[in-house]
């Protein structure tokens, strides 16, 4: 679905991203994890269209993917960036909505907010409240939501525990794998390397820009050296 070959990202004369190969299979979950500065932001906003590549390519769809981030969301691949960037002084009725911009489609829109009622049935006591009045939790549940308002086939969560209770993290995540059952492709940024490894089904580690380890989730949860260095278990 996805397959970036040799990515190359420069802020200024810095490496941010050095050679960076992912391959990402319709229906599944990739876990991108690593230490705050890694390179997992900047990474997801590359693919999202708001960075530009130094070198390297992006395929989507096994066609090449477009510079322009409206163009990039057009084509079916959208961001849930990191800290939410909700519209504060909107309610949430209206945020879910601002994610729906580029269609035209009415009836599929109500659909679709109906269906998000259904998987974040908070949002549905929240309509009318400005979003900037929500609690950490549920301003994530709304950033999703708002996300999954533009039909997405890859959906691109930028640090979704970010900031969170223990409670609502595992709700996150328990949605999180409810979105890919439903059909969405889920590229996952995180600190939170073990839940983000536990769910995943393919997954990469980066490190100061550079992929250090790649494979399934199951084996780097297993791999020593992503369990001593990211996991915090030395056996």
């Amino acid at each position: 679905m996805l397959e970036i070959s040799g990515l190359q990202v420069k802020y200024g004369e810095i490496h941010a991203l050095r050679d960076v190969s992912l391959k990402v299979r319709a229906g599944s979950i990739v876990a991108v994890v690593g230490a705050n500065g890694a390179g997992k932001s900047t990474l997801m906003l590359t693919i999202a269209g708001l960075l530009p590549p130094a070198a390297g390519q992006i395929l989507y769809e096994a066609k090449p993917l477009p510079r322009q981030a409206y163009e990039v969301l057009a084509r079916g691949i959208c961001l849930v960036p990191e800290r939410r960037r909700l519209y504060a002084n909107l309610t949430v009725r209206e945020n879910l909505l601002m994610g729906a911009f580029l269609r035209r489609d009415q009836k599929g829109i109500r659909a679709d907010l109906e269906r998000m009622y259904k998987l974040f049935p908070i949002l549905h006591e929240r309509l009318k409240q400005y979003a900037g009045t929500l609690s950490g939790g549920e301003q994530q549940m709304a950033a999703i939501a708002r996300g999954l308002m533009s039909r997405p086939r890859l959906l691109l969560l930028d640090e979704p525990s970010l900031g969170l209770a223990p409670l609502m993290v595992q709700n996150v995540f328990k949605t999180v794998r409810e979105i890919r059952d439903q059909g969405t492709t889920i590229v996952l940024a995180e600190q939170n390397a073990f839940e983000a490894l536990a769910m995943a089904d393919d997954a990469l580690v980066l490190e100061t820009g550079r992929v250090i380890v790649a494979g399934s989730g199951r084996d780097l949860l297993n791999d020593p050296l992503v369990r001593k260095a990211y996991l915090g278990i030395k056996h």
